[in-house]
């Protein structure tokens, strides 16, 4: 393995988001302070507890992975897009560097950069309301896992897109609005028996339950089933960047 190539392709990466680095996280933290100060006093003082749980600590797991999620994206995409805008992607597909090396440097720099912010909310969040984790392994495995295969769904975003604009679609239009159904500040045994079974279809919904089960021993589904489904689209992104790069899919262009 080229290690000095992946280190370049992720010393850049993160050096790029350092001189942004207040931007990146001090809009996050105060998305999360408004999200208790509205959800919390709003709803929470009309919803005591939810399983046992308080409101406000309820929702922090589905608060995390909703910027989790969307923050891998938008990294992930932006990332292997920019070079492509700029035209220095050729120089990568030209250096002795395997895709394997290209897709390590950049997917690894946006997970690492949605990790740190997901553990800089869950301290946000602990400011607001008392948080147990009860399993600190699994959650740290689901927080890694997550940012990792959404790291990977925005590089394919990255390569597909042909436009800054096309970058956003897939987690505004289509990412945020399933997560939002997905449980984020809600649990889906709370809905008519129809609408759970309707849910049960948001992919979204078995990520969210499981990370939230590594803090309570709480979920609205099997949390082995939350993470087969993890590993399921990990796999799948992994299918779909190795085919990208076998067919050369707007690389070669």
């Amino acid at each position: 393995m080229n290690i000095q190539a992946v280190r370049a392709i992720y010393g850049f990466e993160m050096s790029r988001w350092g001189r942004t680095l207040m931007q990146s996280l001090v809009s996050p933290v105060l998305s999360t302070s408004l999200y208790f100060i509205v959800f919390g006093a709003a709803i929470g003082s009309r919803i005591a507890q939810i399983d046992g749980v308080s409101y406000g600590s309820f929702i922090v797991p589905g608060l995390i992975m909703l910027l989790l999620l969307t923050e891998s994206t938008s990294n992930g995409s932006f990332g292997i897009y920019f070079p492509r805008f700029t035209g220095t992607i050729y120089e990568h597909l030209s250096a002795p560097v395997s895709p394997f090396e290209i897709v390590l440097g950049y997917v690894g720099a946006a997970a690492t950069k949605s990790v740190i912010l997901g553990l800089v909310i869950l301290a946000t969040a602990s400011l607001f309301v008392t948080v147990q984790i009860l399993h600190p392994f699994w959650m740290l495995a689901f927080l890694i896992l997550t940012a990792v295969t959404f790291s990977m769904f925005g590089f394919i975003i990255g390569i597909w897109a042909d436009g800054f604009e096309r970058l956003q679609v897939v987690p505004l239009l289509i990412l945020t609005p399933l997560t939002f159904l997905g449980g984020t500040f809600y649990s889906i045994k709370m809905l008519p028996p129809l609408w759970q079974t309707v849910t049960l279809f948001n992919p979204i919904v078995y990520l969210i339950s499981g990370f939230r089960w590594s803090f309570y021993e709480i979920s609205d589904v099997n949390v082995g089933m939350s993470l087969l489904m993890t590993l399921g689209f990990l796999t799948i992104c992994l299918a779909v960047i190795w085919w990208i790069f076998k067919t050369g899919y707007r690389l070669k262009a």
